[in-house]
């Protein structure tokens, strides 16, 4: 269901089966040291189980100014970001998609803004993180320790362990206050110690990652389910 890989006539088929159309949209934001840059399968597996239209990853968003000196770290300026965008989401509405499903994972606030503000004349916007699904029965540890700790790392365990490097996981959790409020994007000063992990990789194994990652996937795929058009009525 790659839009890249389908000629026009077949995505005019498609469109008119589920109007809809998945993007999903990264941000090149380096957790280092264990763990690589990008990912992209939530996407890919809602389209193949919802049957959409999956168009290439925008890898590119917003990420934290003190966090782009990490070597591998890529960010755009916001208003270019929003406008490439909305770009974007209006050649689409063209076609006569009627709603664009955007997938991603990035919790930069600016970032989630300009998604939200990127808007076309006919399409509406839906913006999804599997990120926000509770999965804390899941893990051992806190999940706000998102960032390269144990989820992060137990999800690439399962979804790609051959890029995850456990040898050199760290491990970081921002006891003080101040710790605490740099995580949260309160205060630009990092802690000692801080090498953009924030909790315990160590914990990390490959099938809490797929337990996550299965919530994750049928979490969405029931959100985002329309009935079947030949579906009869409740008690017909």
């Amino acid at each position: 269901m790659r839009l890249s890989r389908l000629s026009w006539p077949e995505v005019r088929r498609l469109l008119t089966n589920d109007a809809r159309l998945i993007l999903p949209v990264g941000a090149l934001d380096h957790h280092r040291p264990h763990l690589p840059l990008s990912a992209e399968c939530v996407a890919l597996d809602l389209s193949s189980r919802l049957q959409l239209v999956v168009a290439p990853t925008f890898h590119y968003g917003l990420t934290k100014p003190d966090w782009a000196p990490d070597p591998g770290t890529g960010t755009l300026r916001r208003k270019t970001f929003h406008r490439a965008i909305n770009e974007l989401l209006s050649s689409w509405d063209d076609h006569g998609i009627d709603e664009v499903v955007i997938v991603s994972a990035q919790r930069h606030e600016p970032h989630i803004e300009a998604l939200l503000t990127a808007l076309t004349e006919n399409a509406t916007t839906e913006i999804v993180d599997p990120m926000t699904i509770d999965v804390a029965d899941l893990v051992d540890g806190l999940p706000e320790e998102k960032r390269g700790g144990e989820l992060e790392t137990s999800l690439l365990l399962f979804l790609a362990p051959e890029l995850v490097r456990m040898d050199e996981a760290v491990y970081f959790l921002p006891h003080s206050q101040s710790s605490g409020k740099y995580v949260e994007g309160r205060v630009t000063t990092p802690p000692p110690g801080f090498q953009s992990v924030v909790g315990r990789p160590t914990l990390a194994t490959a099938e809490k990652g797929a337990a996550v990652y299965h919530r994750y996937i049928t979490t969405l795929e029931e959100a985002l389910a329309r009935p079947s058009p030949s579906a009869s009525p409740e008690g017909c």
